[in-house]
C-alpha cells in the first residue's frame, strides 16, 4: 500500500486540516466583512475558455465571467463575488507551488473606478491582518499598466512590442539584466537604448518618482490618475504602511488593463502570496457583456508557508473542554446524559467508550488534551454532583451537575 499522497498533492491530517480551515475562516470572514457573496463553479470548464488566457487567478475570473454572462441583466452592479475552489495544474512540485491548491478569488464586476481596485487590495491586506500579519511581515506592490504604457509610448512601440516589454518588466527581479535586454531586443528588433529604457521604467519605485516620470511624457499625468487615486484611498483606509508603488509589477498576462498588484512577504523569501488587478476587457472577449472588472487570486500554499514562518497558525483546535469519567459502569447513564446536555450548550466533550480504571481515563483526558476531567462515581451519582479536576493544576472541586450545564465557566 502506498502510504504517501501523490507528488504535489497533500494529505490533511487533523492538525493540517485545522491549519487549512484557519485560512479558510479568515478568507470567508474578510470577504463577508467587505460585502462579497460566495459563489462556486464546476471543477472543469471547456478548453476554449483557457485558450490564449492562462494563469493562476484567471481561473476564478473565468468562472465569474461565464456565470455573470449568464445572468448579467438580472445582477445588481457592482457585483461582489468570492469563491474558494480547489484547483489543480500540471506543475513540478516545489516550495510554494504544488499540483493542487485552494484559492481565494475575489472580484468586483461592473465598476471601473479606482476605489474598486483599492477595495480589493484592502481586502487582500485585511486577510493578512486577520491572520496576525502586519507591515513587517507582508507588503503589497502596486502598479498600473496604463502608467507603464504611457511611459513606453515615447518609443512608438507596436502592440506586440508592448506585450514583449510587459513580459521582460514582469521578470525584472528574477532574471539577469543582460538576459532581459537580449531577450527583448531579439523579440522586438529595437535598439539597446530602447531596451534599457524599458527596463528603467520597470525600475521606477515610489509614488513621487512615478509622478515625476509621468510629467515628462505627453498624457502622463492623466494616465497616472487611477493609480494615484487607488493609493490615496488605501492611505485613507490606514493601510499606507503596507503599500509600495513599484512599476516592475505588471502581471505578465495580456488581459490586465489598469491597476495591478502583488502581495509579498516582507523578507522576499517566498513567491507572491496573491496577485491580481483590473481586467476590463476580459468578459467581452469571452463573449459576455462588456463590463469593467477587477479581482485577485490568493492561494493557500504560499500563505501557509508564511504563517508557519511567523508561527501564526490557529489556536489549538483539538483541545477538549471536558473529559467525562464514569467511575463504575453504573454511572454511564449520568455521563451520557451530561455529555449530551453539555454538547447542546456548545461545550467540547468526550468520554471513554468502554469501562476503564480512573487512572486510564485520566491518562486519555490528558492526551486529548482536555482542560478538565469531570468525574462521576457512586457518591456523586447519589448527590447530583461531580468532581471537576483542572488538568493543568490538579485542583479539584465539587460542582452541581446542573450547574456544569447552566453557568459553569469552561474557559
Amino acid at each position: 500500500m502506498q502510504k504517501q499522497a501523490l507528488p504535489g498533492f497533500r494529505d490533511f491530517y487533523p492538525d493540517e486540516a485545522a491549519f487549512r480551515n484557519h485560512i479558510f475562516a479568515a478568507w470567508r470572514e474578510v470577504a463577508r466583512r467587505y460585502g462579497f457573496e460566495e459563489y462556486d463553479g464546476p471543477p472543469l470548464e471547456p478548453l476554449d475558455l483557457y485558450v490564449k488566457k492562462s494563469g493562476e487567478e484567471i481561473v476564478g475570473q473565468l468562472y465569474a465571467a461565464r456565470m455573470v454572462a449568464a445572468r448579467a441583466s438580472a445582477l445588481k452592479k457592482p457585483i461582489r463575488w468570492f469563491s474558494m475552489p480547489q484547483l489543480m495544474r500540471y506543475e513540478r512540485p516545489q516550495r510554494g507551488r504544488l499540483r493542487e491548491h485552494f484559492q481565494l478569488n475575489m472580484d468586483i464586476i461592473g465598476e471601473s473606478g479606482p476605489l474598486a481596485d483599492a477595495e480589493l487590495i484592502a481586502a487582500a491586506l485585511d486577510v493578512m491582518r486577520t491572520l496576525g500579519l502586519g507591515p513587517n511581515e507582508v507588503r503589497v506592490k502596486v502598479s498600473d499598466r496604463r502608467v507603464v504604457r504611457s511611459l513606453l509610448d515615447v518609443h512608438r512601440l507596436d502592440e506586440d512590442q508592448i506585450a514583449a516589454a510587459f513580459q521582460v518588466i514582469d521578470k525584472i527581479d528574477r532574471d539577469p539584466r543582460d538576459v532581459l535586454t537580449h531577450r527583448f531586443m531579439t523579440a522586438t528588433g529595437v535598439t539597446d537604448d530602447v531596451a534599457q529604457h524599458v527596463l528603467s521604467v520597470g525600475d521606477l519605485k515610489g509614488g513621487e518618482a512615478v509622478a515625476a516620470a509621468l510629467r515628462e511624457v505627453p498624457g502622463g499625468p492623466e494616465a497616472g490618475e487611477g493609480l494615484a487615486e487607488c493609493v490615496e484611498a488605501l492611505e485613507a483606509m490606514g493601510l499606507s504602511e503596507f503599500v509600495e508603488v513599484d512599476l516592475s509589477i505588471v502581471r505578465g498576462l495580456a488581459y490586465y488593463t489598469g491597476v495591478v498588484f502583488e502581495l509579498f512577504d516582507a523578507g522576499g523569501s517566498l513567491r507572491a502570496i496573491c496577485g491580481g488587478g483590473r481586467y476590463d476587457g476580459l468578459l467581452a472577449s469571452l463573449g459576455g457583456q462588456d463590463l469593467p472588472a477587477a479581482g485577485f487570486g490568493m492561494g493557500d500554499v504560499v500563505l501557509g508557508e508564511l504563517l508557519k514562518e511567523h508561527d501564526a497558525g490557529p489556536p489549538d483546535q483539538g483541545r477538549l473542554d471536558a473529559f467525562l469519567i464514569a467511575v463504575t459502569i453504573e454511572e454511564f447513564p449520568q455521563v451520557l446524559n451530561l455529555a449530551h446536555r453539555l454538547r447542546d450548550a456548545g461545550v467540547r466533550v468526550e468520554f471513554g467508550l468502554k469501562q476503564q480504571s480512573i487512572a486510564k481515563q485520566l491518562k486519555l483526558a490528558a492526551a486529548r488534551p482536555a482542560g478538565r476531567a469531570v468525574i462521576i462515581g457512586p457518591d456523586e451519582r447519589a448527590s447530583g454532583q461531580a468532581v471537576v479536576r483542572d488538568m493543568a493544576t490538579g485542583v479539584e472541586e465539587k460542582v452541581e451537575i446542573d450547574a456544569l450545564v447552566s453557568d459553569y465557566d469552561w474557559s
